[in-house]
């Protein structure tokens, strides 16, 4: 019987080489160590009517001095918030959003002289939060005839949107399985549990154009509020095998 007789390093060789099939098991049973993976995104889209909007409503005014144009244009904001306490909004639904007094210059452009301060003008504005979609075109017919004679942008929102967001994620999430088992039949491949799962939303809201109103209004404002959508993105990761 022959005896064979290892050199140091060959012992040291296979101890290290023993030692890495122990504590890679994967390994020592021939399996592949690497997850593998399938990411796909889902969208979500719910829309609903908008129960809330939002405007803004001021006053403009002009006078030789700072002091004349502020004192008219205070004499018509307070019609303005006396307006709105009639209408039954609250307080904490009305904020000042802008307040100037700047100064008006005479416009000439062939002298080269220093410019000319002819006048002032001050304005004074405020955003309005309006529940009642009914009561949105005659109270900006009332605003105007309070005396606003600067309207700013009209937005529509939904109050609570939480429902809707619920529900777009719900959708989004069915997208998302849909597409996977899609793929993963088309692949050859068997879908497994779910790995991850991130969100990212998106809410547009329609806004219309800013405009401004001189003058009463002939007859009563027409608004059309639309439809507000709500959407729900979320990027999914399933084990495949």
């Amino acid at each position: 019987m022959k005896t064979h007789i290892l050199s140091k390093d060959r012992v040291a060789l296979l101890a290290l080489f023993t030692s890495f099939l122990c504590a890679s098991p994967s390994l020592a049973s021939g399996e592949n160590p690497q997850q593998r993976t399938m990411t796909v995104s889902g969208q979500g889209e719910v829309k609903s009517v908008p129960d809330e909007a939002q405007l803004s409503a001021g006053v403009v005014t002009q006078g030789s001095t700072a002091a004349d144009a502020l004192a008219s244009n205070s004499r018509a904001m307070n019609r303005v918030f006396a307006t709105l306490k009639q209408l039954g909004i609250p307080d904490k639904a009305v904020q000042t959003s802008e307040f100037s007094v700047s100064p008006q210059y005479q416009n000439d452009r062939n002298s080269n002289t220093t410019q000319r301060i002819v006048g002032y003008q001050v304005s004074n504005t405020v955003s309005v939060t309006v529940d009642d979609l009914a009561k949105l075109g005659p109270t900006i017919d009332v605003l105007v005839g309070s005396g606003a004679n600067s309207l700013g942008g009209v937005s529509f929102t939904i109050r609570d949107p939480k429902p809707l967001e619920t529900a777009a994620r719900e959708a989004a999430m069915h997208d998302a399985m849909e597409k996977a088992t899609t793929y993963a039949r088309a692949g050859g491949v068997r879908l497994g549990p779910i790995e991850q799962v991130t969100e990212g939303n998106e809410q547009p809201q329609p806004i219309f154009r800013a405009m401004t109103i001189m003058g009463h209004a002939a007859a009563p404002t027409p608004i059309a509020a639309g439809e507000q959508s709500v959407s729900e993105t979320v990027t999914v990761t399933f084990e495949i095998s």
